[in-house]
């Protein structure tokens, strides 16, 4: 199995309340690719809770089946649709940890 994990910091020009909505939208939309994405197995979007020690706003927790099903989530259509609509429009930075468990 492999987890993928990423970190995003929002756009600092949005609201708060453009944050609280953002944030709703990245939940929804990668939470709701599990079941659509071959090989995705768990999703979990921490959106609530951050501390002010955090230098980040949204994190995602995935675990995969392997490699290869995280290399096709990658490209899958509906996880693209949802990068590009729910998550790169509204964020500045990135941070990725891709690791087998």
């Amino acid at each position: 199995m492999v987890k993928h994990i990423i970190l995003w910091t929002l756009n600092p020009e949005l609201s708060e309340a453009e944050k609280k909505e953002v944030k709703a939208g990245i939940k929804e939309g990668l939470e709701g690719l599990v079941g659509k994405v071959p090989g995705l197995i768990d999703v979990k979007v921490n959106v609530d809770g951050r501390l002010d020690s955090s230098n980040a706003d949204v994190m995602l927790d995935s675990t995969l089946e392997s490699a290869e099903a995280l290399k096709g989530y990658a490209v899958h259509p509906d996880h693209v649709a949802v990068a590009n609509t729910k998550v790169r429009p509204y964020t500045v930075q990135r941070s990725c940890l891709d690791f087998e468990v």
